[in-house]
């Protein structure tokens, strides 16, 4: 897990964490941090797990802490957040010695984590394991979100 850790510490990863904790700091619903980003490693590695799918933990963890890295660009300018993060991503994986087949995966995941489809298992692991990282049922918000808009109470997802 070193090139993970060279995640953490790139001064760039940190960089857009830190702005999207700025412009979260009044958000009344889910934020994009470094918590959520490691509930969504975890929950891939077992859906990883789970499926038997034989994908390296490495790839999975690098996937998670990088895919939500363009939350605030989708603030500051309404472009994607998942476009944008996959961008952003690939510098982020070079500098961190993955190779260009791992990054064009992990890149591919990142800009299709909002989807429906899936052109991977990777990418569908990272679609699953971030609406599952979320806590909606202990919300003090749900009421006014998006992913709650059956009005009874369930999620759209």
């Amino acid at each position: 897990m070193k090139r993970v850790n060279s995640i953490l510490k790139d001064e760039e990863f940190k960089k857009y964490v830190s702005r999207n904790a700025e412009l979260e700091q009044d958000r009344i619903f889910c934020h994009h941090d470094r918590n959520h980003f490691l509930d969504v490693c975890r929950i891939g590695w077992i859906l990883n797990l789970e499926g038997n799918l034989g994908i390296d933990k490495e790839i999975i963890y690098a996937s998670g802490l990088l895919h939500d890295i363009g939350r605030w660009a989708e603030y500051e300018t309404g472009e994607d957040h998942a476009t944008v993060g996959g961008k952003l991503a690939d510098g982020i994986l070079t500098r961190c010695g993955f190779f260009n087949e791992e990054r064009a995966s992990i890149v591919e995941a990142i800009a299709c984590h909002r989807k429906k489809e899936h052109p991977s298992d990777l990418s569908r692991i990272l679609y699953r394991a971030d609406k599952l990282s979320r806590a909606c049922f202990d919300c003090k918000a749900s009421d006014k979100c998006k992913k709650f808009g059956n009005g009874d109470g369930s999620l759209l997802f």
